[in-house]
């Protein structure tokens, strides 16, 4: 069976840098489409959704950061994975990027060979995530004295309601549909964008601080794997509190 080939996006004003990523690309087996502009950006992205965007930032007229509020606050759009090629390399520039939404942050100079590969990463983490069922609606998870219902989208522990914000109620579904699986702060982001695009990977620790504050015993099953990310643990586990 033969499998289509991706379409990315690449949004470079630099005619060097465009002929650069795109031969890369092309070679690699990927379909390219190339624009110069933010505004041509946005028209080519209405006409045809492609399956990654490559994005500059300082680009004329509307720039990148611009593009990936836009596209990133638009429901239509939203789900189209953005990854932020520019020579824009203070760590403020790339917190800003990532708290826009972006998925990936690559600062020129670049490998063309490492670009590549941390393109498909994106790629292949956001076909597992669309493989994957649905946070809303199913059956309640019950595990031990915590049950997650994701219909009424309510948490019960020992029968007692646990008031939870809509960021908190879906890191907690998504980590225990998992139970022993370690998820990376990005891959939480991922799976729960849309309830808050915003969130940014240290503000996922603050978050997952509040869970186990409310969650009280029950918040030890939320483990804390050093230097990765987070997993619910399978049995009553004690956790890990800090990094």
């Amino acid at each position: 069976m033969t499998v289509a080939k991706k379409n990315i996006l690449i949004v470079e004003d630099d005619e060097d840098i465009l002929q650069l990523v795109s031969y890369n690309l092309i070679k690699a087996g990927f379909l390219v489409e190339c624009v110069e502009s933010g505004e041509l950006a946005l028209e080519q992205v209405r006409k045809k959704s492609p399956d990654l965007i490559l994005l500059d930032i300082m680009l004329p007229g509307v720039d990148g950061t611009e593009i990936c509020r836009r596209l990133k606050g638009d429901h239509r759009y939203n789900a189209i994975p953005i990854v932020i090629l520019t020579a824009r390399g203070e760590e403020e520039d790339v917190a800003a990027g990532l708290d826009l939404g972006a998925d990936d942050y690559i600062t020129k100079p670049f490998s063309p060979r490492i670009l590549v590969s941390r393109l498909k990463a994106v790629l292949r983490r956001r076909a597992k995530e669309a493989a994957q069922p649905a946070p809303e609606g199913g059956e309640p998870l019950r595990l031990g004295d915590l049950v997650i219902d994701p219909g009424r989208h309510e948490v019960r522990l020992e029968e007692r309601p646990i008031n939870l914000t809509p960021t908190e109620f879906g890191i907690l579904h998504f980590l225990a549909r998992r139970p022993g699986w370690v998820f990376s702060r990005q891959q939480i982001i991922d799976a729960i964008r849309g309830l808050d695009y915003l969130i940014t990977p240290r503000s996922i620790d603050v978050q997952l601080f509040s869970l186990r504050k409310k969650l009280g015993r029950a918040g030890k099953r939320l483990a804390t794997v050093r230097g990765i990310g987070y997993r619910f643990e399978e049995g009553e586990g004690e956790g890990s509190g800090a990094e």
